[in-house]
């Protein structure tokens, strides 16, 4: 639970704050980014919300923040703002909220899918989330698009007695997992999903692509709010940024309008603008 007594000095006076806790894993600037701002290492409370849609929207922050680093004094409950969660992005496709410190605040996803719904890398494992699932007809799939952002995938499996999905070169991350893809080729794993391969960020990262509209990108690819444009990062990539351009010119083959991260921004965009960026971002690494 976020201090008051440790709040950070950018912090505009008002109810919301942010304490020193903050890890900056920009989730809350995603989910509000009215309300919070970019102090260079952390999170800060720039602009105290005004209406009761950045009310919400601040308290929807305020669940998934990994670290519990803000806070409100205000007598407001966040227990309407958790019930919001998983929050429907489009056409069952979920953004679960509760970020997981585990994964260093990384984002996950539920897909509800009629032969089988999917869970994308692993929010904290927490009852209002498990309920909320369950009520959603719980998990057949949960794919992990790398070590990292494993957290508690292993009790979500074991509650819903679901088959995870792993490269091996990752499965000393999640050495019980049910369904291990070897090689580096894309694999159909059914009509709508398609698992690839994306060496780069780690040796084994890989990306689903769903109903050739989704992509869901692990720490391989996200959309920056400060250059407008997708982008990827040489600081972050732990095991070849040159396989991470040729894992990047491998997706350009592909059609999808939505880019769907662990880390950093999701974005939609036009099929045809998608496909453009994608390539100035390849020009660019």
């Amino acid at each position: 639970m976020a201090d008051y007594r440790k709040q950070i000095p950018e912090n505009v006076t008002g109810d919301f704050f942010v304490d020193t806790t903050c890890i900056d894993c920009d989730a809350c600037r995603q989910l509000a980014p009215e309300t919070f701002g970019d102090a260079s290492d952390s999170s800060y409370v720039r602009i105290q919300p005004q209406t009761d849609e950045q009310v919400r929207s601040a308290l929807r922050a305020l669940v998934s923040c990994p670290t519990g680093s803000i806070g409100t004094r205000s007598k407001q409950s966040v227990r309407e703002a958790i019930t919001d969660f998983p929050m429907l992005l489009e056409d069952g496709v979920y953004y679960c909220g509760f970020n997981s410190p585990k994964s260093y605040g990384g984002s996950s996803y539920f897909i509800r899918h009629p032969k089988g719904n999917w869970l994308i890398d692993s929010p904290k494992f927490l009852p209002p989330l498990v309920r909320r699932i369950e009520e959603l007809g719980g998990i057949q799939y949960i794919f992990l698009t790398h070590r990292d952002d494993v957290a508690e995938a292993e009790r979500f499996a074991a509650r819903f007695c679901s088959k995870r999905i792993i490269h091996r070169t990752e499965l000393s991350a999640q050495p019980g997992a049910e369904i291990i893809i070897d090689g580096f080729e894309p694999r159909q794993f059914s009509d709508e999903f398609i698992i690839i391969p994306t060496p780069g960020h780690t040796r084994g990262h890989c990306v689903l692509l769903y109903k050739n509209n989704f992509l869901f990108t692990g720490d391989h690819l996200w959309w920056s709010r400060t250059r407008k444009a997708l982008s990827a990062s040489r600081s972050v990539c732990w095991y070849s940024w040159s396989e991470q351009t040729a894992s990047m010119k491998k997706l350009h083959e592909y059609d999808f309008t939505w880019v769907v991260p662990g880390h950093g921004e999701r974005i939609k965009l036009p099929q045809d603008e998608m496909k453009w960026q994608l390539s100035q971002l390849i020009a660019r690494m």
